[in-house]
């Protein structure tokens, strides 16, 4: 059944539900293939039905079901909550419309009940919150609802169109602007995002979400004194406020500002002790001075203070070099099999828990967490291993030798970046501190301007040969071509300290080295290389911040992977002597050589500094921070073979490069 089809049969279902037919409703869903992007759509109306008909113990394991499928669709868990209180459960509703409400903060009826629970249980102060959040709900134009809620249930393009229709007709509703800028940045369209919600505070400068919305755009747009001047604002404005002072302090951390951080953590802290978020955001700033006992300190009183908050749990287990005791490992086991702990505080215990098992050597019970984890985290992303092929497959067809020939000699010539690329976990992060080690390079972060380019050449639209990105590349401009190189060295200096060279090391720049190429036909490019098994087996344990969704499944890291390699393969041939590949094998046996090999390829002099890259004291904000910090060794180089039983999926997905 096509989903032209299954759409026609859920309004026909939804049309029975209405009148109150729910057995001819119950009927037509019972046909329907829950396989699709519409399973979680069909298994909620089907509980609602069940739970109607009263077949109390039908609806709970068909929710079940649309939690293995969707582990976050709020209007799930709005209907637990209808089922728990038709089964008198009044503790189970709480905790079922709080998830509720967490999932898909646009939920009025959830906040409603959720108000009501809290009345009855003596929480008048926080049923009289829930309480506002539902009327303010209520008070949004029916339009901006609607898009509310397509926007927490991942219907991004429903919700976009549905905004941009409502903002031709009322364009100064700041409501609207906010909205899209939002839709806008979980596409990844951040410069339309910070646009629309600067436009939005010209009307509206005293709207406190819109402003704490912008400071979130430009951090992520790695406007970082912009975000804490705005942040300074608020702070200023009433310096009593944790969250304004929870604001300043991150934007602060962001900027390279760590007393201004720390002060006002611990202010904080004074007004609410223990809090175990800002615990936690404390340890995450304290690891990245390089201040690791400090760190190990706040991330233990967060875990104390809220014995589910994962977050501190994973911030201990990604240290890399923290040992869990064991009354630690019991309190994560305990929480991790609790059915009332959040989905994400889940994915990051189980996390933990496979790495506390692997530093006891304790490798079956240490896998199936790391397996668990990641089935957990791939149930909530919409990675789409075909889409991504087919995306790597169109850079290869479209940056053809012909395109770099049309284009010799345009772009700007600055020859200031060097670009290390390849994938999380290859050694990125020791060839960057080698590089930041030297004096005329500084070392930066994972800089997002080149995907950010690249989003806006998309325009939205699938990367494929037909579409407008990477085809537009042939039709740019000399002007063009110079106008975006320049523009990405000039939003680029303020990550700099005054070196001639700097570093970017945002890994998946590799699926975009023919733009980089034309828009700064100097810059150097370093491709990043690690044994494929330990490499993906190594990005499989890890629990990113944000992205990199091919990492969580073996068979999907394997894929990525073996195009990944397929696409480097193709940018040396079209681009011969320009991009030098480093082995991380090859460091770690001959630290000097490939040094000196890295540095020749920079057009760098050798200085010792780069050697001993691990006395060099900068703040790294990866998952190898702690690891760069120490001398090189090899005890990471053959970790997966403790798992290797388990890893047939890794090893078939791979093919020949699983034994280079």
């Amino acid at each position: 059944m096509d989903d032209k089809t299954t759409q026609a049969s859920l309004k026909t279902a939804q049309a029975h539900i209405y009148k109150g037919q729910f057995e001819v409703a119950l009927a037509v869903l019972s046909s329907l293939d829950i396989s699709g992007g519409n399973g979680p759509d069909i298994l909620y109306m089907k509980a609602v039905c069940e739970r109607y008909g009263k077949q109390y113990a039908a609806a709970g394991k068909t929710l079940r079901a649309l939690f293995h499928l969707a582990p976050e669709f709020g209007r799930g868990y709005q209907e637990l909550g209808y089922l728990r209180l038709a089964e008198n459960d009044q503790t189970g509703a709480f905790s079922a419309f709080s998830k509720a409400c967490q999932y898909n903060p646009a939920l009025e009826a959830s906040w409603r009940s959720l108000a009501e629970l809290q009345k009855n249980m003596g929480r008048q102060v926080e049923a009289d919150q829930a309480l506002a959040q539902a009327n303010r709900l209520k008070a949004l134009p029916k339009e901006l609802f609607a898009v509310t809620n397509y926007i927490y249930e991942g219907k991004l393009l429903r919700a976009e169109n549905l905004c941009r229709r409502y903002l031709q007709a009322n364009p100064k509703n700041v409501e609207a602007m906010r909205l899209l800028a939002d839709i806008g940045r979980r596409f990844g369209v951040l410069e339309e995002a910070d646009f629309l919600l600067e436009s939005a505070l010209a009307f509206d400068p005293e709207n406190i979400q819109v402003r704490l919305d912008y400071i979130h755009i430009l951090r992520q747009r790695q406007k970082f004194d912009a975000a804490l001047k705005e942040a300074r604002a608020l702070y200023e404005r009433e310096p009593n406020n944790p969250v304004f002072q929870s604001h300043y302090a991150i934007e602060a951390l962001q900027a390279g500002d760590f007393d201004t951080a720390f002060s006002m953590f611990d202010s904080v802290l004074e007004r609410i002790p223990n809090d175990p978020a800002t615990l936690t955001s404390k340890g995450h700033a304290l690891k990245t001075v390089g201040k690791q006992d400090a760190a190990i300190e706040a991330y233990r009183a967060a875990c104390i203070s809220k014995p589910d908050h994962g977050d501190a749990y994973y911030g201990l287990a990604n240290l890399k070099t923290y040992r869990f005791t064991d009354d630690e490992l019991g309190r994560m086991t305990v929480q991790e099999a609790s059915p009332d702990i959040s989905h994400m505080s889940r994915i990051q215990l189980c996390f933990s828990l496979g790495k506390a098992y692997e530093d006891r050597k304790e490798y079956d019970r240490s896998f199936g967490f790391y397996e668990r984890g990641n089935d957990l985290k791939r149930a909530q992303s919409r990675y789409d291993a075909d889409q991504m092929a087919e995306e790597l497959d169109a850079q290869a067809d479209v940056c053809n030798g012909e395109l770099f020939a049309k284009h010799k000699g345009a772009g700007c010539s600055a020859a200031d970046p060097i670009f290390i690329v390849g994938l999380p976990r290859a050694g990125s992060t020791l060839l960057e501190q080698i590089l930041a080690s030297h004096s005329q390079v500084d070392g930066t972060l994972e800089l997002p301007n080149i995907l950010s380019l690249s989003h806006r050449l998309r325009d939205r639209q699938k990367v494929s040969s037909e579409a407008s990105y990477p085809r537009i590349l042939h039709s740019l401009s000399a002007e063009k071509l110079q106008e975006l190189g320049e523009t990405y060295i000039r939003e680029t200096q303020v990550h700099r300290s005054g070196a001639p060279y700097f570093t970017d090391k945002m890994p998946n720049n590799f699926r975009h080295i023919g733009l980089i190429k034309l828009i700064l036909p100097n810059a150097k490019i370093i491709d990043a290389r690690r044994n494929p098994m330990a490499c993906c087996f190594s990005g499989f344990k890890q629990l990113f911040a944000e992205g990199q969704e091919f990492t969580y499944g073996l068979t999907e890291i394997g894929r990525y992977y073996k195009s990944y390699t397929k696409l480097m393969d193709h940018w040396h041939s079209v681009l011969p002597g320009q991009i030098l590949h480093v082995q991380y094998e090859d460091v770690v046996d001959d630290l000097e050589t490939q040094v000196q090999r890295i540095l020749d390829y920079c057009g760098l002099p050798f200085e010792s500094a780069c050697v001993n890259f691990h006395k060099t004291e900068r703040s790294v904000r990866t998952a190898s921070s702690e690891q760069v910090r120490q001398p090189i060794n090899k005890s990471g180089l053959e970790q997966w073979h403790h798992f290797d039983s388990y890893l047939g999926p890794l090893r078939e997905a791979l093919g020949p490069l699983a034994s280079p």
